[in-house]
């Protein structure tokens, strides 16, 4: 594996493989200590045992995806592949598009468009979905699998599927499948740490939130030790945008509000992107993605709220909290969930209803 590419490289269309027989599993150790109703080894077990006797297998993560879901997906293709597997890793967006702040993964060959995914998957295995409707074009496939192992972090997971592998204490899903790697007694390679700490960085937002534990800079440590360009990696999923990017942040930032008196008097900012704004400056909807970060720079707002409307007028709805609010609970109750300080949740009202919806929905 190369390293990753430089600024500029374009977005990635993808497609299919077909699957061959696989190799036996071997057990090992976990690699961080399960969070309380996290997975157990008998999980771990019945899942390295599926592995091991399907002969069709399904790696599936969530539309729109972020580094940790796709990162995750790969790493456990490339792995898959290297015990004698085939497998297949998809997302359910129509077109399907790799995001170019991702076209430095490993594996990409591994994708496959949502069609090319058995109607009825044999073994089918999602990363970093908390919900079956963050499937997308893959959600009646996924409820059509003769089996589907969920592995994911998010506290607001409902628990679908018939193997669930969910640890919510968990830093990013790419520590779960880090878990899993080991237990089939996969070695790590370049290819492989490159895919899992892109995921790692992505939702430790570069190690920086309140889930990193000693345990995630530890793993961190052994894929730094296969000779991975963490500095090429941090540039490209933080510090490389289009121009275009630059002009829709710009006017987000145009038209952030400040409300001292939100969430007890902790503070809320918020924005909106409409998507307009999109289709003047040629942005794609998944290049926004990290825009909350920058609106949550506001030193007097304990909680952030960003709304990205859609073609078809709906909101999605992304907010962070830095450490004193559960804005996974204000999301819940707003019909969405994710984790205690960053979660989301979509709306059909407009910027001002929902906006006061979430505002309401904040303790205080």
């Amino acid at each position: 594996m190369s390293d990753p590419r430089p600024a500029g490289v374009p977005a990635t269309t993808v497609t299919g493989t077909p699957a061959v027989p696989s190799a036996p599993a071997l057990p090992a150790p976990r690699s961080e200590p399960s969070g309380p109703g996290g997975p157990t080894e008998r999980d771990w077990q019945r899942l390295v045992a599926s592995i091991g006797h399907a002969v069709s297998i399904d790696l599936v993560c969530h539309v729109l995806p972020d580094g940790d879901a796709l990162g995750s997906a790969l790493a456990t293709g490339l792995a898959l592949r290297s015990l004698g597997h085939a497998p297949r890793v998809s997302f359910g967006d129509d077109p399907q598009v790799v995001p170019a702040s991702l076209a430095h993964l490993p594996g990409l060959d591994l994708l496959v468009p949502a069609d090319e995914v058995p109607a009825r998957p044999e073994l089918m295995i999602t990363f970093d979905v908390a919900d079956p409707q963050r499937l997308g074009l893959l959600r009646p496939k996924a409820e059509a699998a003769i089996q589907l192992a969920v592995i994911d972090h998010h506290a607001s997971n409902g628990g679908f599927g018939t193997l669930r592998l969910v640890d919510p204490a968990a830093p990013a899903t790419a520590v779960l499948v880090d878990e899993l790697l080991r237990r089939l007694g996969v070695p790590m390679d370049l290819s492989i740490a490159t895919c899992l700490y892109t995921g790692v960085a992505t939702d430790t937002g570069s190690f920086r939130y309140a889930a990193t534990t000693p345990a995630t800079h530890e793993l961190a440590a052994r894929l730094l030790a296969t000779g991975l360009r963490q500095d090429l990696i941090s540039r490209r999923l933080w510090d490389t945008q289009s121009f275009g990017y630059l002009k829709v942040l710009a006017a987000a930032l145009e038209r952030a509000e400040l409300d001292r008196t939100a969430a007890g008097g902790l503070g809320l900012v918020w924005t909106w992107v409409p998507h307009a704004d999109l289709l003047r400056h040629g942005v794609p909807p998944e290049q926004i993605e990290g825009l909350i970060d920058v609106v949550r720079k506001a030193d007097e707002a304990e909680v952030v709220l960003v709304l990205k409307e859609d073609p078809d007028g709906s909101l999605r709805g992304s907010c962070r909290a830095k450490g004193a609010v559960d804005v996974a609970l204000t999301c819940a109750a707003l019909g969405g969930g994710g984790h205690t300080y960053a979660a989301g949740f979509s709306s059909r009202e407009g910027v001002a209803a929902t906006v006061a919806r979430f505002r309401a929905a904040l303790p205080g």
